[in-house]
């Protein structure tokens, strides 16, 4: 299931860098060819560039593409388990605080209203708590086994 989920917030980061890629697009064209800026392209791409960074980020911790010690990995084996463990810790802690905080933002600015789309603000930091708690559950068998569970499903198509 944490596959899946993986895989589903990777096409989604690829589809939200197009989506803001085109909105930066028509931006551009509205200002140089129209000489009339649309007023809500500005904040949408950044919305968008929120969204897509934030669960990207979630998939990284499970697919392993996040910095992580990849040296130390290659060269101590099982003897850096402790360290990718601590890594680990630090990855689920990080994302206990995206949860924590990015719902208290959320809550927080649930009132304000972006006035270029009409929406609130809280829309933008949904991902927050959302990718932190992603971030933890994709980080919790690394805490408990050393290994990411992305290099264990790669090994596991090999064999």
């Amino acid at each position: 299931m944490a596959a899946t989920l993986s895989r589903w917030l990777i096409g989604f980061g690829s589809i939200g860098l197009l989506a803001m890629t085109a909105i930066i697009g028509w931006q551009v064209f509205g200002r140089f060819v129209l000489n009339s800026s649309p007023s809500w392209t500005e904040q949408a791409s950044l919305i968008m560039m929120i969204w897509y960074v934030m669960f990207a980020a979630a998939a990284g911790v499970y697919e392993g593409f996040h910095i992580r010690i990849a040296l130390l990995e290659e060269k101590l084996g099982d003897r850096a388990r402790p360290l990718l463990r601590i890594v680990a810790l630090v990855v689920a802690a990080i994302g206990l605080v995206l949860l924590v905080y990015g719902a208290q933002l959320c809550w927080a600015v649930r009132g304000n209203v972006v006035p270029s789309l009409g929406v609130s603000r809280a829309v933008a930091y949904v991902p927050l708590p959302v990718s932190g708690l992603l971030m933890t559950w994709f980080a919790l068998p690394q805490l408990f086994t050393g290994r990411h569970p992305a290099d264990d499903a790669i090994e596991g198509e090999r064999g």
